[in-house]
């Protein structure tokens, strides 16, 4: 099956294995999904991701995502994807949007890598706002 925004498939994905409680999920692998995952594992959103191979090297490799809870419930409250293959959101290092008055990140894809709204201010670059977690 074809995926035309493979982001905001994955977002979807772990929205809905936290809304049944899962302690994991998974998506097929990409660069820039692990990029995104990077981003995610590093501001403790999720616990982390791990490239699982296909079964007798047939088919595609896959992330499988740790999932995060504090007291039964989901570190992730709100995920969000902004910009979409129809509606692309480009944002110049002034105009990088906060997320709940700093409480969350917006992941930005930079010429410098993907990084957070915050990384993307020190190293004063803008880029494509990819999504926003709270």
């Amino acid at each position: 099956m074809s995926v035309n925004d493979p982001i905001g498939d994955m977002l979807t994905r772990i929205r809905n294995a936290q809304m049944r409680g899962k302690s994991s999920c998974s998506t097929p692998a990409s660069k820039l999904r692990a990029w995104v995952l990077d981003v995610l594992a590093a501001e403790g959103y999720i616990r982390g991701y791990e490239k699982v191979d296909a079964k007798n090297g047939k088919g595609l490799p896959e992330l499988v995502i740790e999932l995060k809870y504090f007291e039964g419930t989901p570190v992730i409250r709100e995920l969000k994807r902004v910009s979409t293959p129809g509606r692309r959101v480009y944002a110049s290092v002034k105009e990088i949007p906060t997320v709940r008055q700093g409480l969350g990140i917006s992941i930005v894809s930079t010429p410098k890598g993907v990084m957070t709204d915050a990384a993307a201010r020190t190293a004063n670059v803008g880029g494509e706002v990819l999504c926003t977690v709270f």
